[in-house]
């Protein structure tokens, strides 16, 4: 197979115009299609699509996820506001200024930890190997799956973005190669509802003129270390040697001149690479009340125990950060006595640790989980505190209605 037909998913012995079983005009052509198994799936502007597809109102205009007008940031930009220059991450004053006629939704993790949910059982009905990186995107391995699905590892991705878009209302862009590297580096090469491919023969001279930046795990402290010594495409980490390399950066040398090469020897591992989860906020006013920082606690409890659900795992030790009026971090944990993935044993704990650090003006609160554990290890009955277990079963019934309904469909007191 040659190429294949990303709508009717027909075999191509070579890339056509227009397909001659469908008539469908986006076919997918590459030398090593019918050998790689590598897959990275990225939705598309997630957040923003959902809220888009649950209100039609918002169809062709920009708008973005995030916080307030004043010191909020940007979660999710919709295609249609980065042609103006928005981003993530982007305090929402700038992206306000950037496009002035901006529609601002507020986040409903619930909503989109359920969406998550129905889009993992779908990669888990391809293949085992699913790694989840976050609530829109994962790697999948599909090595030996074609006997099963009767159809290539690039045919069975072609479905996959084909039927959550019929299914679940938003797009995926796709990325297919010989390891998560460059699964990943391809998956960016084509959005929105983009399908891209790197084989391993093309694989360095892809590579060659892109930025150092595009390597995973090359932050911004390893891009000034490189740039300090006139390093800043891969094409001058490929042309000097791996000793070179190792005598200038030592065994991140000999990392980084793998991945200048296109090789990456990680497996695609189910129980991922996540090593904590949180959610934090930066107020529009700087907070002192008690009562007012645990109402944000509480929010953002729900959104970490919502991330932790979406992604079947939970944390034995929760964290709350703070950062004052005047710029300084304050980091608090806590270990449980087992894991969780509830939003009320979160606030609990974050509640105790907020009790201690009154007194104080703050701009910014998160909660986080680290410590992580599988689903089935988290939140075992109680049977000393009987009110924990009525508690969790409270909560797994509000799932239950937010995942149908949303989030606004039912809440906790402590939250209006």
């Amino acid at each position: 197979m040659a190429a294949f037909c990303r709508d009717c998913l027909a075999e191509l012995a070579d890339a056509t115009a227009a397909c001659p079983a469908c008539g469908g005009i986006r076919v997918r052509e590459h030398s090593e299609l019918a050998s790689l198994s590598i897959a990275h799936v990225d939705c598309d502007a997630f957040y923003a699509a959902i809220e888009k597809r649950d209100d039609p109102r918002l169809n062709g205009i920009p708008i973005v996820v995030g916080g307030g007008s004043n010191r909020g940031v940007v979660a999710t930009a919709c295609y249609e506001a980065r042609k103006f220059g928005i981003r993530s991450a982007m305090p929402m004053f700038q992206a306000l200024r950037l496009c002035p006629n901006l529609t601002v939704v507020r986040p409903n993790m619930a909503k989109y930890a359920g969406v998550a949910r129905e889009m993992r059982a779908m990669m888990l009905s391809l293949t085992p190997m699913v790694e989840p990186l976050s609530l829109d995107e994962a790697y999948l391995d599909l090595s030996g799956t074609d006997r099963l699905h009767g159809r290539s590892p690039a045919q069975t991705m072609g479905w996959l973005a084909r039927e959550v878009e019929r299914q679940i209302g938003i797009t995926v862009s796709v990325g297919l190669s010989c390891n998560k590297f460059l699964a990943k580096l391809a998956s960016e090469l084509d959005k929105p509802r983009g399908f891209a491919v790197i084989g391993q023969a093309e694989a360095k001279a892809v590579l060659r003129e892109k930025m150092v930046a595009v390597i995973r795990g090359v932050g911004p402290a390893m891009q000034e270390r490189l740039a300090k010594d006139g390093i800043s495409r891969i094409s001058q980490l490929q042309d000097m040697s791996p000793r070179d390399l190792a005598m200038r950066y030592g065994e991140t040398g000999l990392w980084l001149s793998r991945m200048a090469n296109g090789e990456d020897n990680r497996s695609v591992d189910p129980e991922g690479e996540r090593k904590s989860l949180s959610s934090e906020t930066t107020f529009q006013h700087d907070i002192a009340d008690g009562y007012e920082l645990e109402r944000i606690l509480w929010d953002q409890s729900e959104r970490v125990s919502a991330r932790a659900k979406a992604a079947g795992v939970g944390g034995r030790t929760v964290t709350l950060k703070l950062k004052s009026a005047n710029f300084r971090i304050r980091t608090r944990s806590t270990s449980l006595e087992s894991p969780t993935q509830l939003s009320d044993v979160i606030f609990r704990a974050g509640r105790t640790l907020l009790g201690r650090e009154t007194g104080t003006r703050y701009r910014l609160l998160g909660i986080g989980l680290s410590q992580i554990h599988p689903a089935e290890e988290c939140d075992p009955p109680d049977l000393i505190d009987d009110g924990k277990s009525r508690r969790a079963a409270v909560e797994h019934a509000m799932d239950k209605v937010r995942a149908k309904f949303g989030r606004e469909a039912v809440k906790k007191g402590r939250s209006l």
